[in-house]
């Protein structure tokens, strides 16, 4: 990076980490802390959810996820609009009614302390996990790319967001998120802007657009349906999958997930929570369209000019040192062949079009998507060989492609800009985590066991500890995560669904299985966690499908198992 970039990316970090400082005045007990003292308007309340969900990579991998894949993940957040409506309907007025800190609480109310626990820990486990990987994520991306220091770039990844929020709990969060979003937005909206400059003269928007949806691109909606008719279970994206399980999947997230449960009880009124998540049901979806829209468009930028047959620089050049020498030579002189075949085909399919020249148009495009099909194999072809010669190494470069973009193209300043977003996104996200992980800790477990009172200001004393304990944990995972592998980048998508069924159907037993109690939930609990379990590890399932089968595998069993408590009751002689 340049002086000018360094010095962007320094400011912004640092005014974002002032600014949190300065917005994290509250009460020092624990509704201040963790609630902001129920304060907060819906807008910020949006913000906060939006931002609690959107991660770093969220804004890596979304624009190359379009790239190689086209904009059919965006059916993954299909269900989540009437996720909303379920969760404004049925859980927010029950937290509210309760004036609880944490999701977990009312479970106790509702069932015994046994299922209390569980669930929390549940919570604990699986978010204080995929929080460490969600730092280092971001962090072995931006130091593939730009040669830094892996540890050092997840202790400042993680590290500085520490400051703000161990000082100013819910409140910090929630107002740094708001100012991370803007910047975010505004960055993108500037990239996407010069995406469609850079493209020859005479070319815009609309002739980006038609080039990509012509090589398969703009395929918003897939039905996962194969040849022979038969719907494909492993199929990650697609309409089914996106609503139906894309609706498990937020139900989970956003109505058992403390990180997400924290942010709207921070509310003004249950009026108010509701309307942040009803608002993030309307936003979320045009958000993650126009984050995909993006990377098309970054592909259409490259069917003009010369684009790197694999977009991880760092692993290309250890590639050289290995026994795939040769084929990285070769190959990569290959494509460079093909990427001109595919130039010149896209320059005749633009006129010609425009030309109304049908029958030449025609022509153009078979030969764009032959060029184009022989790109995407000898893609395959190259990552094939790196695996072989590099096992355990993470062939996938999506993360890599619109930050490779915007290191080789974007003018000096926006690319400082772009990091920081990086930074931003992910400190949104994390630092949601860091708080629910330390109200869960602080609420249900260190005061539901402790059996000596604490003043106010002693719970506020240990909150801050369990943020900054946490906060040095997940830092820790991080590291410890680089030693381990790639692999867990994309462990972290499916990490939450292993556990969110499960979660998911103890909420909903509470809510409309009225006649269930606490030892039959919290025995249909590990049963159906156990299967989760299982059905991951037989492989045959898309991830989506899990938060289905866990909820309703939890639903079945635990009126059968109170049936049978009761029959076993019922049998057992009286004295």
């Amino acid at each position: 990076m340049s002086t000018i970039d360094l010095l962007v990316l320094v400011l912004t970090l640092a005014g974002i980490v002032g600014y949190g400082i300065y917005k994290s005045r509250s009460t020092r007990d624990l509704d201040g802390y963790f609630r902001s003292n129920r304060s907060l308007p819906w807008f910020l309340v949006l913000l906060s959810i939006m931002g609690t969900q959107a991660s770093a990579i969220t804004f890596l991998s979304g624009p190359g996820q379009a790239y190689s894949d086209g904009m059919r993940f965006v059916q993954y957040y299909f269900g989540l609009p009437l996720a909303m409506i379920v969760i404004a309907v049925f859980f927010v007025p029950v937290f509210h009614r309760l004036n609880v800190y944490t999701a977990y609480e009312y479970l106790e109310n509702r069932f015994d302390l046994r299922t209390r626990t569980l669930t929390s820990v549940l919570f604990l486990v699986s978010r204080g996990l995929s929080t460490g990987v969600s730092i280092y994520a971001p962090s072995l991306i931006l130091s593939a790319l730009l040669g830094w220091n892996i540890y050092l770039t997840n202790l400042v990844m993680g590290g500085l967001l520490i400051i703000y929020t161990v000082s100013g709990g819910a409140r910090a969060v929630a107002y740094t998120q708001q100012l991370q979003l803007f910047i975010i937005f505004g960055g993108l909206l500037l990239a996407g802007f010069l995406v469609v400059r850079m493209l020859p003269e005479g070319l815009g928007f609309v002739d980006a657009l038609h080039l990509s949806g012509s090589l398969g691109k703009l395929n918003v909606i897939t039905t996962g349906i194969d040849e022979n008719g038969s719907f494909n279970w492993g199929d990650k994206y697609n309409i089914f999958s996106g609503l139906i399980g894309g609706f498990f999947l937020a139900l989970s997230y956003f109505g058992t997930d403390q990180s997400q449960v924290g942010r709207y009880l921070t509310a003004k009124s249950m009026q108010e929570s509701r309307m942040g998540l009803i608002m993030n049901g309307f936003v979320k979806v045009p958000m993650q369209f126009f984050i995909l829209l993006l990377g098309v468009l970054v592909f259409g930028f490259y069917l003009f000019t010369s684009a790197p047959v694999f977009f991880n620089k760092a692993l290309l050049e250890k590639a050289r040192q290995t026994e795939a020498r040769e084929v990285v030579i070769q190959t990569e002189t290959q494509f460079e062949a093909t990427i001109a075949r595919r130039r010149e085909a896209a320059v005749r399919f633009t006129e010609a079009r425009k030309l109304e020249q049908t029958e030449a148009a025609n022509q153009a495009l078979a030969d764009l998507r032959n060029s184009q099909a022989s790109a995407d194999s000898l893609r395959n072809q190259l990552k094939g060989s790196l695996k072989k010669a590099m096992p355990g190494a993470d062939t996938n470069d999506n993360n890599y492609i619109f930050l490779r973009f915007v290191l080789d193209y974007l003018p000096v300043g926006l690319v400082g800009l772009l990091i920081a977003i990086i930074f931003l996104a992910a400190w949104g996200s994390i630092a949601a985590a860091l708080n629910s992980l330390a109200s869960s800790t602080m609420i249900d477990l260190h005061l539901r066991f402790q059996k000596q009172a604490l003043s106010d200001e002693e719970q506020f004393r240990w909150s801050r500890r369990y943020t900054l304990y946490w906060g040095l944990f997940c830092v820790l995972i991080a590291c410890f995560a680089s030693e381990i592998g790639n692999s867990l980048i994309e462990a972290v998508n499916i990490l939450g669904s292993l556990f969110y069924g499960p979660l998911l159907g103890i909420f909903l037993t509470a809510f409309w299985l009225r006649k269930v109690g606490g030892k039959a939930v919290f025995i249909a609990a590990i049963l159906a966690q156990l299967s989760v379990f299982a059905i991951a590890l037989d492989d045959t399932l898309s991830f989506l499908w899990y938060n289905v089968a866990g909820c309703l595998i939890l639903l079945t069993l635990a009126p059968v198992i109170q049936l049978i408590l009761q029959s076993r009751s019922a049998g057992r002689p009286t004295t």
